[in-house]
């Protein structure tokens, strides 16, 4: 906030009644002469007493042709025609514009005829132009030499502790940038199909579209306005007939249309203008109706371009998606780091899906136990709360895979200890290379392999042969690999005397 703020003005203060509404006869439009040229040379003054050359651009506004704002008649570019090209560029946030080009944008704003935007060096120099021509100047600086020349220009300077055109810097939220992992989200929906169309609102209240393509994002990425806002929406309707036939019959909204060449735009308009929108959009190869209100405006996640030092400094934000959520959520998380959810759901193919604060993360089968899971369901159940850790933080897929084992000791650890140990165990599986005896008793126990070579009794040669499921033999651990997963074992010479008749367990 700047120390010194003064609201200047051609209304007489002695001109107000005792509620401050002013009461005089000056009119609260330009008078496109000498009024208008006394508040230009006395913003000019401030400037000059300041020390500022250049001014930055904040915030940027123009009108559209259907949607108007500003008590004078619209003007072609929002009067701001020889200041920029005809696709105003140059005219974005943080444009830098020496200090006779930002007086002409005071003057566009006091004739408020489409264009608006805040003019600031930070933490030095803030000109605000407000409705009715009254214009609020802040400084570093007491500018007293200022604030003479503005009350010999007729003006009438008054001191404030703000200016009510002060940018609002406390939304809460963090503001997604459209950084790498951005745009390989981006790819990624391209690529399945889910994206076709990217939003870049370029201006406070204007947006241009681009088609989005496997070999056009990057020549799309490359032409975005800097600091622009913008948000990746599924493709366009080719219906067009039953886009326009679902028209409200009031409301405010944006149509947005592909033409036959490509080239797609969009136009605000209310039940005023549906008819003049609708004209515009007839005879489109797609088009599209989005509501401009924020519970009904959806679309698939948005960003904002950072600066090139990867730094946001747009003041303006996106209204988050869910995505957008999700991802700000992901960028709390991080590997190896600890969390408790709730189980929200079990698939058949093995994964458990697991809420933590809001966002639904996974545990694939392997990673629910050290042990042998044949299905979720023998760990978990659903409405369970579980302690898990993070593998890993997906943002491009906006995955996060979990793992309840990781936080358990790996009990093979400790069959590790016990090699040339014998135990007795059930013969679970017959393989060609021998069989698989269970050395635990318990029923999700570990299973060793006793290689053909290994077995005492002749080689397993299918149900004739000396070795049958359910059998129970007495084995030697010979070797443990936790990291393989793998258990060998030999069996002994000496069998178990309850074993005799096979099959009996």
């Amino acid at each position: 906030m700047l120390p010194y703020v003064y609201q200047v003005t051609k209304y007489d203060p002695a001109d107000r009644d005792e509620r401050g509404a002013y009461i005089g006869a000056e009119e609260p439009v330009s008078d496109h002469g000498p009024v208008e040229a006394a508040y230009l040379k006395a913003v000019a003054a401030f400037a000059e007493d300041t020390g500022v050359r250049q001014l930055a651009v904040r915030e940027p506004q123009v009108a559209s042709r259907l949607a108007h704002f500003g008590l004078e008649p619209a003007v072609e570019g929002g009067g701001l025609g020889g200041l920029f090209p005809p696709d105003l560029t140059g005219y974005h946030d943080g444009a830098s514009v020496p200090v006779p080009v930002g007086l002409e944008l005071v003057r566009a704003m006091l004739r408020d005829n489409g264009a608006w935007c805040r003019l600031e060096v930070e933490d030095t120099f803030a000109v605000h132009v407000g409705w009715d021509q009254y214009v609020y100047v802040g400084s570093a600086v007491p500018c007293e030499a200022a604030l003479a020349r503005t009350r010999e220009l007729g003006l009438y300077p008054e001191p404030l502790e703000a200016s009510p055109y002060d940018a609002a810097l406390d939304e809460p939220g963090v503001q997604r940038p459209a950084d790498d992992d951005f745009w390989a989200r981006v790819r990624a929906c391209v690529a399945m199909r889910e994206a076709a169309i990217l939003e870049e609102m370029h201006l406070d209240n204007a947006s241009r579209w681009h088609r989005l393509g496997d070999g056009s994002l990057e020549a799309v990425r490359a032409r975005l306005t800097p600091r622009a806002r913008l948000a990746v929406w599924p493709d366009l309707s080719t219906d067009v007939g039953a886009v326009l036939a679902g028209l409200p019959d009031e409301g405010l909204l944006e149509f947005v249309w592909e033409d036959q060449d490509g080239r797609i735009s969009s136009v605000l308009a209310d039940e005023d203008q549906f008819q003049a929108a609708s004209a515009l959009v007839a005879g489109a190869r797609a088009a599209a109706l989005l509501s401009v209100y924020v519970d009904e405006r959806t679309p698939l996640f948005t960003a904002v371009l950072p600066d090139s030092d990867g730094v946001v400094r747009a003041r303006w934000r996106t209204e988050p998606t869910p995505s957008d959520r999700a991802w700000a959520f992901l960028r709390t998380l991080r590997r190896g780091q600890t969390v408790t959810g709730t189980v929200t759901g079990i698939a058949d193919f093995g994964v458990t899906f697991v809420d933590i604060g809001g966002f639904t993360a996974m545990i694939n089968l392997p990673e629910l136990s050290w042990r042998p899971v044949d299905h979720p369901g023998d760990v978990v159940a659903v409405g369970r709360q579980v302690t898990a850790e993070v593998l890993d933080v997906d943002l491009v897929r906006e995955r996060v895979p979990l793992s309840l084992k990781a936080l358990q000791e790996d009990p093979m650890l400790q069959i590790a200890q016990q090699v040339g140990r014998t135990v007795t165990g059930v013969v679970t599986r017959l393989v060609p290379s021998g069989a698989f005896v269970r050395i635990e008793d318990r029923t999700d126990g570990f299973e060793g392999l006793v290689h053909t070579s290994e077995l005492a009794d002749p080689p397993v040669a299918g149900p004739e042969g000396a070795v049958r499921v359910g059998d129970r033999l007495v084995v030697k651990i010979i070797e443990v690999d936790p990291a393989r997963r793998r258990i060998m074992l030999s069996q002994t010479r000496a069998h178990d005397p309850s074993a005799q008749e096979h099959g009996r367990p």
